[in-house]
């Protein structure tokens, strides 16, 4: 049987005829770096993470991960496994201060670090897969499967990583075929027939080559049915496969090509009605909205160690096909639906350098730059269905007849008569004369909206040993983003008019076409202190750094333009084409264009290692500011509908703990973590409408929406050795986790308040076979994992998404 768990098995879990060798291993690995500079305790290649028994190629750092001023979390693959996380939703409930709400669908992925993040617009938090950057939301919310390592770090890490790293970086990394061999199936079943494969060799051709293929399927009949449609409103299934193939043909160089491809399609946005009890209706719409993706990610990646510097290139190219449905009304009224299809490309270059050694054993020195270009093309069709024409009718009818009322009212009392009998009598006129009536038809809207995107980034870290236990930490990036609309879309609104008896007919019409662009010039800085302790590693930091989110276009209001249009100009006699003036334009440009949001993060935190490196444990504070905010605000402000702009600002501050250890001689591994974060808008005004009139609301000293304001997660695992010719062990394990309160909206009316989740595992070790039994949500806790509001409909509505139910299943694992 070959060596498959040097990379991905903790100490703890490795049966005892096993431990020997892992043993061995620790001491030879020590040995290594023996002659290491103590002050300086990092391989300027590799992270070394001994208690973890995994090796992870790093280009830009200069340190392990727990030795850099940053606050992280790290998961080895076995630990996701044991989760029972299978994205990096499921997996963000066990982060301090992280949450990646259920969105609905894998159309995009709202993360929420440290109390930023947002809806709509760019990311807040940057995603790295094999050392490649994922250039679309669409594709953050991808399956796991096969991990070696997840790194979550928390803060700005712009300085090394760029533009939608401002809240943090999630880093993960696949199996590797040089060090990992063998033929890998599992095959898993669930509750709702939750149905799982996975297939993967891995083969080490000889001392130069080795390849990987992987492939997978994951497939859920959902727990929400859909009385209207009879459907299952959250059924999914997804697909793909992995290629890896590694050239190593000396020990200087290391040539890595990566061909990663994920299909999936799912019923999507099972929300239900929230009253104000806060239950949550089942879904009910009439009809079944639904998204489907195309999601490839290819690489390659060229590495060379020079006798001075690591020498790394990385280039890749992404490409994003995919299709949505959704009832936006989410009722099973006929009023509105939208069909979005996405087409991207997108290509990356990195070149990173770092020094293999100490510059006369006190510098350590990072540079680089980056290159990024995405070509997106967004093509969408919003549908006015009957119940929209209904009500946009009886809009217009009630202004116009209320328009005459006051008219002919007026003439009246210019006669003497008083207001009330005025307004009687125009009524009385008005109704004899055959009153008024509308009847409007408004057309699909169409559009098509290309929005490509550029960036350009160089960066500098230097690490400097001050003194035999401080080093500082200095770094510098200028990011230069460019982002460009072209846009073409138009709409029509045939109105039936009968007024006193008179009846006429019209057609308004509008078509916009304009192509604008922005561009951005940013200096991103961090400067950082990092104290040693002791010999262990133990260590306290300090660190200010600046983060930045890209600016961009708000292409989904642009149906909502169109609407404001038509109805602005209802009152035309005869057919009518809206006409646009450069003013009109500029004012839409105005409307759509959001500039980038900036934040600085104030940190101080310690890493220690206690009780002879059997428990470490991670603290963090913070403080941040966010300029510039990204917010959703009403048109009757800006311009048009609901968009995007930068209408607030926010602090932030909060403490993070994490701490992991083993005991009862190896056989208990644990890990327990506890975040909060208070984030609060200190300036936000926002133009509401209430009952006909709008009136500015102020915001100042809410709660920023869908940032959870505690986050605790704990799981242990025990291992028992069993001295049997078929069983070699027994693992228990249960996990719990819980998050709230999360407000979600600005006026913080609607809540999710605290909640947990537990979980548990039993797995059995025979070999070369291992049999996990495994629950989630074991309480059956019904909390809500995402709310919105709507007024598609004419009222202010909310919906939610409720967490799924009680699940329980098996896996079998098979090392052939």
């Amino acid at each position: 049987m070959k060596n498959r768990e040097q990379q991905h098995t903790t100490f703890s879990t490795l049966p005892l005829r096993h431990r020997a060798v892992a043993a061995l291993a620790l001491a030879l690995a020590a040995s290594a770096t023996a002659e290491a500079d103590v002050t300086n305790p990092a391989d300027t290649s590799l992270v070394r993470d001994l208690d973890e028994m995994i090796v992870v190629s790093q280009p830009k750092e200069q340190y392990r991960m727990r030795q850099q001023p940053v606050s992280s979390s790290m998961f080895s693959g076995r630990q996701v496994e044991a989760l029972g996380a299978s994205d990096l939703r499921e997996l963000s409930a066990f982060v301090p201060n992280f949450t990646m709400p259920v969105y609905g669908s894998r159309y995009t992925s709202s993360m929420y670090v440290r109390g930023i993040g947002s809806r709509v617009s760019s990311p807040a938090v940057g995603i790295y897969v094999d050392g490649v950057p994922l250039m679309s939301k669409s594709a953050f919310n991808h399956h796991f499967y096969n991990l070696l390592r997840v790194d979550v770090l928390r803060g700005p890490q712009a300085t090394l990583y760029g533009l939608n790293s401002e809240g943090g970086l999630v880093r993960l990394y696949t199996r590797d075929p040089m060090a990992y061999q063998g033929t890998d199936l599992k095959v898993g079943v669930g509750s709702h027939l939750r149905r799982s494969a996975e297939v993967a060799h891995y083969h080490k051709v000889n001392s130069q080559w080795a390849y990987s293929v992987e492939g997978f399927y994951d497939g859920q009949n959902g727990f929400y049915k859909n009385p209207t449609t009879g459907e299952r409103a959250d059924r999914s299934n997804e697909a793909g496969g992995r290629l890896k193939l590694v050239w190593q043909p000396s020990e200087r160089w290391d040539v890595r090509y990566v061909a990663d491809y994920q299909y999936v399609r799912q019923n999507a946005f099972p929300y239900g009605l929230l009253d104000d009890a806060g239950h949550t209706a089942p879904p009910n719409t009439n009809r079944q909205s639904n998204y489907r993706r195309n999601l490839l990610t290819t690489s390659l990646s060229v590495g060379f160690k020079a006798n001075a510097f690591d020498l790394t290139s990385t280039t890749s190219y992404q490409y994003v096909k995919d299709y949505m449905l959704m009832d936006i009304d989410y009722l099973p009224a006929d009023f509105l639906r939208m069909e979005e299809r996405q087409f991207q490309n997108a290509m990356t270059q990195e070149i990173a350098l770092k020094s293999r050694r100490p510059v006369a054993d006190r510098w350590r020195w990072t540079l680089g730059a980056f290159a990024g270009f995405t070509w997106l093309k967004t093509g969408s069709l919003v549908h006015f269905d009957p119940g929209m024409d209904t009500f946009l009718g009886n809009t217009v009818q009630g202004a116009m007849y209320n328009a005459m009322v006051s008219s002919m009212a007026g003439r009246f009392m210019a006669n003497g008569m008083t207001a009330d009998a005025a307004t009687a009598m125009a009524k009385a006129t008005i109704e004899r004369a055959g009153g008024v009536s509308v009847s409007a038809d408004m057309r699909d809207v169409p559009g098509s909206y290309h929005t490509p995107t550029y960036n350009l980034g160089v960066f500098h870290e230097s690490n400097i040993v001050v003194t035999p236990r401080l080093t500082a930490t200095v770094g510098l990036r200028y990011d230069w983003s460019k982002v460009a609309i072209s846009y073409d879309t138009h709409a029509a609104m045939q109105m039936l008019v009968s007024v006193m008896g008179r009846e006429m007919g019209a057609t308004i019409s509008s078509a916009l076409r304009d192509e604008r662009h922005n561009q951005w010039g940013k200096l991103l800085p961090k400067v950082g202190l990092t104290y040693r302790l002791d010999e262990e590693g133990s260590n306290v930091y300090a660190v200010v750094s600046k983060g930045y989110r890209a600016g961009g276009y708000n292409i989904q209001m642009f149906s909502d333009i169109m609407q404001v249009e038509l109805e602005a100009n209802s009152s035309q006699r005869g057919d009518y084409d809206v006409p646009h003036t450069k003013a009109d334009y500029d004012r839409i440009a105005h409307s759509i264009a959001y500039k980038p949001e900036t934040s600085w993060n104030y940190e101080v935190g310690a890493h220690a290692n206690l009780f002879g490196g059997s428990v470490q444990a991670d603290l963090s504070a913070f403080f941040m500011r966010i300029r510039n905010q990204q917010l959703s605000v009403m048109a009757s402000r800006y311009g048009f509908g609901r968009t995007m702009t930068n209408a607030g600002k926010s602090n932030s501050c909060g403490v993070e703990v994490a701490l992991r250890g083993s005991a009862l001689a190896d056989r208990l591994a644990w890990t327990a973590s506890y975040g909060y974060t208070r984030a609060v808008f200190k300036e936000y005004k926002d133009s509401v409408s209430a009952a006909g009139a709008v009136a500015v609301t102020d915001y100042e000293g809410r709660r920023v929406p869908f940032v959870p304001e505690h986050t605790v997660a704990a799981s242990a695992n025990y291992t028992l050795p069993v001295a049997s010719p078929w069983l070699h062990g027994v693992t228990v394990g249960a996990d719990v986790s819980g998050q709230g309160k999360t407000y979600w909206d600005e006026a913080n009316t609607k809540s999710q308040r605290f909640y947990a989740v537990v979980g548990a595992h039993l797995a059995f070790d025979m070999g070369r076979v291992e049999v996990d039994l495994w629950g989630r949500n074991l309480t059956n806790n019904r909390h809500q994992v995402f709310a919105v509001n709507s007024g598609a409909t004419g009222s202010n509505l909310w919906f939610a998404q409720r967490a799924n139910p009680i699940q329980v299943g098996v896996d079998l694992r098979w090392k052939l």
